[in-house]
């Protein structure tokens, strides 16, 4: 795996990350939904903004992107294409490897359709930017496609090396792993999640980036073929009147699971 330069996280309303890729005075962000701490640092550092990767059009992704525009007017917008986002002057659909030659960075282009129509993750030295598709311990909303969109996203996202660095865009691990603990309460790894993320946040340490190992360990949503996840989502559904899927069927379990959760109170 190439190693690549360290990412930095900007923090951003009141969870949000923009991250931040630099390569000597020239800078690449993801995900600006505000524009006010990238032109911060790049002015602070005297960076050059080279490009802009967006995953998908809501506005706490890319509400930035017109005033960064207007101080870094040469910078290329990467988005997608299947979704309508002002600036975006690279339309992507997946599939595509795209270059940003300022910061000597290549990325395949990923579709993971399910939190929104058009997703995009991007991926590349051992790093991926996935936007609201995987969270560390959870996975998105389902806005706009359909579970099986979503489950089909996941796998392709869980089948990357299992060293990858998972970059998310929101700092919802804490929370995410209380529900983890309620569905998988007999596995180990999510305890000693939450136990490490608990530390992180006590010292006011972002939870991410994550790995795909990680993730794949202790993360529900990649996990609903394990026992354990089945019967929790199995008697889930009994106790609140709701069709009880099969075992046998992990997009139904799937499905179930991100219903649980939508409603989770704890």
């Amino acid at each position: 795996m190439t190693t690549a330069n360290p990412v930095l996280p900007l923090p951003a309303f009141s969870d949000n990350y923009i991250w931040l890729l630099r390569q000597g005075d020239h800078a690449v962000v993801v995900d600006p939904g505000d524009a006010r701490p990238v032109l911060e640092l790049i002015e602070r550092e005297r960076l050059e903004l080279a490009a802009i990767l967006i995953t998908h059009h809501h506005g706490d992704h890319q509400g930035g992107v017109a005033e960064l525009l207007a101080a870094a007017p040469r910078a290329e917008v990467f988005g997608p294409a299947a979704e309508s986002i002002t600036g975006v002057s690279r339309p992507l659909s997946g599939g595509e490897t795209i270059r940003i030659g300022a910061i000597g960075r290549e990325f395949r282009v990923m579709a993971v359709p399910g939190h929104t129509r058009g997703h995009l993750a991007y991926y590349g030295a051992g790093q991926l930017f996935c936007g609201d598709t995987l969270f560390g311990a959870a996975c998105g909303r389902i806005f706009e496609g359909t579970p099986e969109q979503m489950a089909a996203s996941l796998a392709s996202l869980a089948a990357l090396p299992d060293d990858t660095a998972v970059h998310c865009a929101h700092e919802y691990t804490a929370a995410n792993l209380r529900f983890a603990l309620v569905v998988e309460p007999g596995n180990p790894r999510v305890h000693e999640r939450a136990a490490a993320v608990a530390e992180l946040r006590a010292r006011g340490l972002p939870t991410v980036p994550s790995t795909i190992a990680e993730e794949k360990a202790s993360n529900p949503f990649l996990r609903c073929g394990e026992p354990e996840v089945i019967a929790s989502v199995q008697r889930w559904c009994a106790e609140s009147a709701q069709p009880t899927p099969a075992a046998s069927d992990p997009v139904a379990i799937f499905a179930a699971l991100r219903a649980w959760k939508n409603d989770f109170k704890g």
